[in-house]
């Protein structure tokens, strides 16, 4: 397993190249605390680092404004989101824990936030040269749903390994609990097959004898004795099924083994709660803006709300297709 380190920036290192064994802590509920926290502050440093260069585009003001909005949304987002998640989960049945859900998503920002970190170069170059305003949105609005893309990619992993690591858990649990209940089962079927051994050899003395009963028949076998009358039936173990174990037994066992067994997490349902996310992600980013600000405007921490995201994305597109 590669080796954890205390510096946040640098848990990416284990994310990528350690993934099982993250899944593995995520399953286990080992340290998921300390976990999240360095995820925590890995995203907010990208994704302030990020801010400030979208913000350059505009002034100094705009960066340190930009550089703090950035990782406010990705986690005002998360807050927002999170509820949705886990009582989705704990509604069809599934067995996920708000640490574990938590500390998916953070898996999926820390994957998006690093991205757009590496992405910051290729920004400012475009900065520096390519002296368009919509040009340097359009891009970074690609980049940044690249990235996004990717994350939410290390999301559904994650939650398909919990989904075989669950799955496996069961099945073992299952067999075990099957076990259990054919060897309970075994036991009924033997103990039910002596007492009606038992009551068919007292039969058989009395018809022979004429004399013979039951109680001193147990009297006599149970000191050592041993009459020929019942020396020489002979006994045969009922089946089962004629003691009418074979329609009791065997659905005990498989209702002890199907009771083990939980519904994983829906991937349907983590599918619709990613465009949740991406809808709630997307309409945050536009409340808060600028992040970018506009030349022809002064800086402003808010604008005021009116329109909408996607609206001004195409509004963009055709400025620039425009010329």
């Amino acid at each position: 397993m590669a080796r954890m380190t205390g510096q946040g920036l640098l848990i990416i290192e284990r994310i990528l190249r350690d993934r099982d064994g993250i899944w593995r802590q995520v399953v286990q509920e080992r340290g998921l605390k300390e976990l999240t926290l360095q995820m925590l502050a890995s995203s907010a440093a990208s994704l302030a680092v990020y801010g400030a260069v979208l913000g350059a585009s505009h002034s100094f003001a705009q960066a340190l404004s930009s550089a703090i909005k950035l990782p406010l949304l990705f986690l005002v987002t998360l807050a927002i989101c999170l509820p949705t998640l886990y009582l989705f989960n704990l509604v069809f049945g599934a067995r996920l824990s708000v640490i574990q859900a938590v500390t998916l998503i953070m898996v999926s920002i820390t994957v998006t936030s690093v991205l757009t970190l590496a992405f910051a170069p290729i920004s400012l170059f475009f900065l520096i040269t390519a002296h368009s305003y919509s040009f340097f949105k359009l891009l970074n609005v690609c980049i940044l749903l690249l990235t996004a893309v990717v994350g939410l990619r290390f999301l559904t992993h994650g939650m398909r390994a919990l989904n075989d690591h669950q799955e496996l858990a069961d099945a073992a649990a299952a067999a075990e609990a099957l076990r259990l209940a054919e060897s309970s089962e075994g036991a009924m079927v033997a103990e039910v097959a002596r007492t009606a051994d038992a009551a068919r050899i007292g039969d058989a003395a009395e018809e022979l004898t004429g004399t013979g009963s039951r109680p001193a028949l147990a009297a006599a076998t149970g000191n050592g004795a041993t009459s020929t009358a019942t020396a020489t039936l002979p006994v045969a173990a009922p089946p089962a099924d004629a003691l009418g174990l074979g329609s009791i037994g065997r659905p005990l066992a498989t209702r002890a083994a199907g009771a083990v067994a939980q519904r994983p997490a829906s991937m349907t349902l983590l599918y619709i709660w990613i465009l949740l996310f991406g809808f709630v992600g997307t309409q945050l980013a536009w409340t808060l803006r600028p992040f970018f600000g506009s030349p022809a405007e002064p800086f402003a921490l808010f604008r005021n709300i009116s329109g909408t995201f996607y609206g001004d994305i195409f509004a963009t597109i055709g400025r620039l297709l425009g010329g």
